[in-house]
């Protein structure tokens, strides 16, 4: 842990002194396919970054897909950040280092401290970085639903480290163990988001720049997931018993959410309110305890992750032309921005899980897996499907086409640099679609 805390210390060092978007850039791509070559070995030897470190295929890919992410957000950040580059390259080069932690801690405290240690360059990216004065309020509502949670969380697992029969520990069903569980879990459904529990991720979504709404949808939402992995091999028992109960919160919730995406008229809160619907189905996946379910939801993850911070990319793009989010001015925009059309048209397919996306795979199992936990599923997951497509067809006919506003200011066609981050994101959700066995 001491060296890969040295290594970031220099970092930094080179980026306050030696400022350089090229250094960093240079860096994070060479850190990324490092990670990506260490991912074909079953036995990875962590040893180089520091002692506490370890991990196999699913930290692996979470670590990469946080790399890969912070990499784009710089690259979409050109324009957006005009003031403080050196503070917000600190900011990124901090949250890479968090997330190292996050996904290839060995330690359950080490872990915990660096799940809520990414909460601070987060909640700076939206205060200091936001467009509105609402951004005060929406750091308030970040904040406070994760730390209402994360004292319980922090309680269970030093009772977890306290004890020698870890896996003994919550064996049984009352009340006390209910209690315990709740505790447990609350902290990576909140930050999920699971239903009831939601409302802090549409207006941070809203209210955050275009580099806090990539990180919060394709990494944050992530380490929710990661989390409940990591979580659940300790209440092995009590998933079971309860699992029935998420299960039925998650997907209600998503069909009522995707209902409510029909009726959005701003673009990011639309966006936002589907990674809910997503994030249902992974919660579900996941408390089924199967193998098809946590591949399933491993899968949907990493698609969900790189197909939603596309799409803020493209409501950036639209926001930075239009001057507005709302759907009733971005209209017609086929016919002024006719490659963006393009480029609406794969990301909002692969996010109705179309063929060939990461979404399709991940989607068809955790279908598959909740049919084989309980056939009364299907009332549910046929409308689910069915709404999923709808609003991502309302979203892209809406913007696409009608008639334009008029009044609309002159602006310039969609830059290489923004077409380079939009084909990162989605080059990899569909030509990892023809590698599925690395997911496995």
């Amino acid at each position: 842990m001491l060296k890969i805390g040295m290594v970031f210390i220099i970092l930094m060092g080179l980026v306050v002194f030696g400022f350089s978007w090229d250094l960093l850039y240079f860096l994070l791509v060479g850190l990324s396919l490092y990670i990506l070559l260490l991912s074909h070995y079953e036995h990875v030897d962590f040893s180089y970054f520091g002692e506490g470190l370890g991990g196999g295929l699913l930290n692996l890919t979470l670590v990469w897909l946080s790399v890969w992410i912070v990499m784009l957000m710089l690259l979409a950040s050109l324009k957006s950040i005009k003031y403080n580059e050196v503070y917000f390259l600190l900011i990124m080069l901090s949250m890479v280092f968090f997330l190292f932690l996050v996904f290839l801690s060995v330690d359950l405290i080490w872990f915990y401290i660096s799940f809520e240690a990414v909460l601070v360059p987060t909640y700076l990216l939206i205060i200091g970085w936001g467009y509105q004065p609402e951004r005060l309020q929406a750091g308030v509502y970040l904040i406070f639903y994760t730390m209402f949670v994360s004292l319980p969380l922090l309680i269970v697992i030093l009772w977890i480290g306290s004890s020698d029969k870890n896996f003994a520990l919550f064996d049984h069903m009352g009340w006390w163990g209910i209690f315990i569980f709740f505790c447990g879990v609350g902290a990576f459904l909140v930050k999920m988001p699971m239903f009831f529990v939601h409302l802090w991720l549409p207006k941070a979504h809203v209210e955050a720049p275009i580099s806090g709404s990539m990180v919060l949808a394709g990494i944050l939402l992530k380490m929710g997931g990661f989390g409940l992995y990591r979580i659940s091999e300790y209440f092995v028992f009590m998933v079971k018993g309860l699992g029935m109960l998420w299960m039925s919160i998650s997907l209600v919730g998503g069909l009522y959410m995707s209902l409510v995406c029909l009726r959005q008229s701003d673009l990011k809160s639309l966006i936002a309110y589907s990674s809910v619907v997503h994030m249902g189905l992974v919660v579900g996946g996941l408390m089924t305890m199967s193998w098809v379910g946590l591949v399933g939801a491993f899968v949907l993850m990493v698609g969900h992750g790189l197909c939603s911070s596309g799409l803020f990319c493209l409501a950036n793009i639209n926001y930075e032309r239009m001057h507005s989010r709302s759907l009733l001015v971005n209209k017609g925009l086929i016919n002024l921005l006719p490659s963006g059309s393009l480029m609406w048209f794969l990301l909002v397919s692969s996010n109705m899980a179309a063929p060939m996306s990461l979404n399709l795979i991940g989607e068809i199992s955790l279908l598959g897996c909740l049919l084989n936990y309980s056939s009364f599923m299907m009332f549910i997951l046929v409308f689910l499907s069915f709404f999923s497509a709808a609003y991502c067809l309302y979203l892209y006919s809406s913007i696409q086409h009608g008639s334009l506003v008029t009044g609309i200011m002159p602006f310039n066609e969609i830059l290489p640099v923004e077409y380079l981050v939009l084909l990162l994101h989605w080059i990899p959700l569909n030509i990892l679609f023809l590698k599925m066995d690395f997911f496995m």
